[in-house]
């Protein structure tokens, strides 16, 4: 894979781990636990949501999609914050999706906001409120490069919050 190639594939294993020696016998009779694998990587315990009946204590496909979310915002900010001159010393993200269940037990999240408080470091010549303006601004373009948000059905709202990191001697 390189970056003149258009096409990036990944790959991963899930593997149901939720069998009781029962199967699927009824809605009750099985775990939702499985794990995702990737090569290299450390597995990710996953399960459905406690309300869908199951494991509280593992990630759950929805936290894994507004993560997945929060994680491509960030790793398009700091690529359009290095582009613009702008320097992060710090980035943490609060982020909260709305799903909504239908009629027929299916549903959709219907958005998602990513709360983003980003920390700057001005530069020699630029004052905290430009930093700030420049900022704020690049979590749009950061936003339209984030293939994750590319691929939702849904809005992916910004909250973002800058602080200007107190100038070191």
């Amino acid at each position: 894979m390189s970056l003149l190639d258009p096409d990036h594939h990944y790959r991963l294993d899930l593997e149901w781990t939720g069998d009781r020696g029962v199967g699927t016998t009824g809605y009750r009779s099985y775990g939702r636990d499985h794990v995702l694998r990737a090569v290299g990587k450390s597995d990710i315990a996953g399960s459905s949501d406690r309300v869908f009946h199951g494991d509280a204590d593992r990630w759950n496909p929805e936290e894994l999609l507004i993560a997945a979310l929060s994680q491509c915002h960030l790793l398009s900010y700091l690529h359009v914050a290095t582009n613009h001159g702008l320097v992060v010393v710090g980035y943490r993200d609060s982020p909260e999706g709305l799903m909504r269940q239908d009629d027929s037990g299916g549903g959709a999240f219907v958005s998602v906001t990513l709360r983003p408080v980003v920390t700057v470091a001005t530069l020699a010549g630029v004052d905290a409120a430009d930093a700030r303006r420049l900022a704020r601004s690049l979590h749009a373009e950061a936003a339209s490069k984030c293939f994750i948000a590319a691929s939702v059905a849904f809005p992916v709202h910004h909250e973002p919050e800058t602080v200007v990191a107190a100038a070191s001697h």
